[in-house]
């Protein structure tokens, strides 16, 4: 691409964020993103890098993570990326304290990494069950441990909990996928009632079929167009930046009574 394609893109993308809310409590604010490479993930660490947060993300995306805090070093503060397996537990602890000392305490928590593989009910093992809870479900209350001391000192703080609708479809071949989202809910609502004395909320932001590059790749059918069309009230795409900018608006003060809840963005499909 070309000097002059890069910058049109880059004019287009600040247009994109200038066209919509800014929130003045995210500036400087440490957020720290889960699965922040790629997709769903990769719109919230450019839209609070565009709200002039101190974004920290995880990945196991080594060269897209690295990539992506390349492209937003001009950015008021640029991003830190740090390649972990969330699946770790231990090095998952480890990154957080390296944030911490490198930016502060965080005090807004996306869990957003997540792996929706298909598989039927036949092909699960102990194994693979082990591995598909892991991915989807134990690293966020792990992080949100991790960071709760932290933001009950400060007497504030925003965890937001990635769930999805896909158990309140009923959609099948992915049975530990969806018992894990549907857990995500109940993690959200448990932690919401230790933390909310002291000022910290937790959400769970469920999304709808949201079109990332990989879902158009890997999952996207006509089938599936169909579905949506007939599933969702608005007739558009939902796209990851739909998602990013109800992030924003939990993890700012402006959401600061709203706690426990489950706020779905998804075109009106469940």
């Amino acid at each position: 691409m070309s000097s002059n394609a890069n910058s049109s893109a880059d004019a287009l993308t600040r247009h994109a964020h200038e066209s919509y809310a800014r929130y003045p409590s995210l500036a400087d604010r440490v957020v720290l993103v889960t699965g922040g490479a790629t997709g769903i993930g990769a719109s919230f660490v450019e839209h609070f890098a565009a709200q002039g947060a101190r974004v920290a993300f995880f990945d196991i995306d080594a060269s897209a993570g690295q990539a992506l805090a390349d492209e937003l070093s001009d950015s008021r503060h640029k991003p830190l990326f740090a390649d972990v397996d969330l699946t770790d537990i231990p090095a998952l602890r480890a990154a957080i304290a390296d944030v911490k000392a490198a930016l502060g305490p965080v005090q807004a928590l996306v869990n957003n990494a997540a792996n929706d593989k298909r598989h039927t009910l036949a092909e699960v093992t102990p194994e693979s069950f082990d591995a598909g809870v892991a991915v989807n479900l134990r690293h966020q209350l792990f992080a949100a441990q991790a960071v709760a001391e932290d933001m009950k000192a400060a007497r504030a703080g925003s965890i937001i909990n990635l769930g999805s609708i896909s158990w309140m479809l009923k959609q099948s071949e992915m049975p530990v996928y969806t018992m894990s989202k549907s857990a995500v809910q109940g993690l959200t609502r448990g932690l919401a009632r230790d933390l909310g004395p002291y000022g910290v909320r937790v959400n769970t932001l469920v999304p709808g079929w949201v079109m990332t590059e990989k879902q158009r790749r890997l999952w996207l059918t006509d089938e599936g167009r169909e579905a949506i069309k007939r599933g969702q009230c608005i007739e558009a795409e939902l796209l990851p930046a739909d998602l990013a900018r109800m992030a924003l608006f939990l993890a700012a003060d402006d959401s600061h009574m709203i706690t426990s809840q489950d706020i779905v963005v998804d075109g009106g499909w469940a």
